[in-house]
């Protein structure tokens, strides 16, 4: 029993595993890259344009979704930059942002500037109007009010302007940004950074080749980026880095060998033909309103039935003792279970539904656990059938505040509600994080301010077609059942769909 349970143990620990790991990157990712080398009136830099398409490359592989502009003028920089701040505005709450400039970049009183490739200044006071500030990217990220922002600038190769007056200082001033986001430097603060005789600069191409090392915090990263380049300049330059992020974050989660569940075909096609119950049952667990659920449980119980079957026509052989040993005393008020039937108990008590106790009491009518199962069953159908009582009463007589507006949609703000939900959208709860946890004694660092989408596959069109089954049948269990926003979201979701999913 003891082993049964470690590996039962083990596959639930990975399902959770695998669903957190899913939801890590399922957050929107965007990020803007810029690589400028072909300047006209300036010094021109051999190697920015190919590091920015390195470092793009790198990052659609982390699952961002990238733009790359390479020796770009004034207005298209401004123009990808207020993009950036409404892609980011558009992504979320839960979005990643990242910025990253390679090229010539200056600083003048304080306040540092990236050149596009068509500047020209004869005087230092133009330099705002012929340059992009780089606040102004700090300033559309805090526009987003995203969880999480990193600006990497591999700038600061030569100061281009030392010839004119206040404008001899080296290297880029150090910035103040906002909480939740991460600054890293080629160099540090007034410093020069090599522009490299390898295709690439020496910052540059560490980040790339530690980038995608899973699990690795960012802050690890940009430490051994700092090694290899004091290294590889001889301590001429030191990569510099500061930080208010509030949450971990690292470009490739941590790669763990669990099942590859990615939709319930293939998890069907998976166990479908499966005689072990507890694969059956973790199915049954990661998609409670499959199509498939029915098949599933007539498996499980034609499972649980050949099991009990073998085990009274071939019992085990009892063990031959080397020697007479005393007999431990059973207490007679203590039946033996199964280790099976304790197995299937336990993953109906996880689940805690009717459909997962009764699987239980179709194996086992006369377990040890049956009265259990029954007498909880009977909680459950009465809490469902309260529930549904007051959702047919606010169906068959809505008020004006016991109902969402006349249209619903995916992108609307939500004026019917619980607090949770009341003045989001669809779009947005589905990227956000549950009120509770999804698993009954779940410990919160598994479940804490991680995103539902994950698990769920909540893309617009699974959710319509969720949706349109509350709205067929309102009175239904799977309306009474409960939600992790409260059933004011189902009903939200019913209106949604009855009006056709509009966006």
């Amino acid at each position: 029993m003891e082993q049964k349970f470690i590996r039962l143990l083990k596959v639930m620990a990975a399902l959770v595993t695998l669903c957190w790991a899913g939801s890590a990157l399922a957050d929107p990712r965007i990020a803007l890259v810029i690589g400028n080398s072909a300047y006209g009136s300036v010094t021109a830099l051999d190697n920015p344009a190919n590091d920015s398409r390195l470092i793009s490359t790198k990052l659609e592989k982390m699952g961002f979704e990238v733009r790359l502009l390479t020796d770009s003028t004034q207005v298209e920089m401004k123009r990808a930059i207020a993009q950036f701040g409404r892609d980011l505005r558009k992504g979320g709450d839960q979005s990643v942002g990242l910025f990253f400039y390679a090229g010539h970049g200056v600083q003048s009183f304080g306040s540092n500037y990236l050149l596009p490739v068509d500047v020209s200044l004869s005087d230092p006071a133009d330099l705002d109007l012929m340059a992009v500030e780089a606040r102004s990217v700090l300033h559309q990220m805090a526009s987003a009010r995203n969880k999480t922002n990193i600006v990497i600038l591999d700038a600061c190769r030569n100061n281009p302007f030392e010839e004119l007056a206040d404008m001899d200082d080296n290297g880029l001033a150090e910035m103040k940004a906002p909480t939740g986001t991460f600054l890293a430097y080629a160099t540090d603060p007034g410093g020069v950074a090599l522009d490299g005789d390898t295709g690439n600069s020496p910052f540059t191409l560490s980040l790339a080749t530690h980038i995608e090392e899973p699990g690795m915090p960012i802050e690890q990263l940009f430490k051994k980026v700092r090694v290899d380049v004091l290294s590889q300049t001889r301590g001429l330059q030191t990569p510099w880095d500061t930080s208010s992020l509030t949450q971990e974050f690292s470009f490739s989660p941590q790669q763990t060998p669990v099942p590859s569940f990615e939709t319930e075909d293939l998890a069907w096609g998976a166990i479908k033909d499966s005689e072990d119950p507890v694969q059956i049952m973790l199915f049954l667990r990661a998609f409670p309103d499959s199509r498939y659920a029915k098949l599933a449980r007539t498996r499980l119980q034609h499972v649980m039935a050949n099991s009990f079957s073998e085990t009274l026509t071939n019992p085990e052989p009892e063990p031959v003792e080397e020697a007479p040993q005393v007999a431990a005393v059973q207490d007679p008020a203590t039946p033996e279970v199964d280790d099976t039937e304790r197995l299937m108990f336990d993953l109906a008590a996880s689940d805690d539904t009717v459909n997962a106790y009764q699987t239980y009491l179709d194996s086992y009518p006369g377990g040890v656990f049956a009265d259990e199962a029954s007498e909880r069953v009977a909680a459950l159908e009465l809490e469902a059938q309260t529930v549904t009582r007051k959702a047919e009463a606010q169906v068959a007589a809505p008020t004006a505040a016991e109902q969402p507006g006349d249209v619903v949609t995916l992108n609307g703000r939500l004026t019917f509600g619980n607090d949770g939900i009341l003045g989001k959208t669809i779009a947005e709860l589905v990227r956000g994080s549950p009120h509770f946890p999804p698993i009954e004694g779940l410990p919160e660092a598994l479940w804490k301010d991680q995103t539902c989408s994950g698990c769920h596959q909540w893309t617009p069109e699974a959710l319509c077609v969720q949706a349109q089954t509350y709205a067929a049948n309102p009175s239904s269990a799977s309306v009474a059942k409960s939600h992790p926003y409260g059933g004011d979201f189902k009903v939200n979701l019913r209106y949604w769909a009855e009006g056709g999913c509009l966006e």
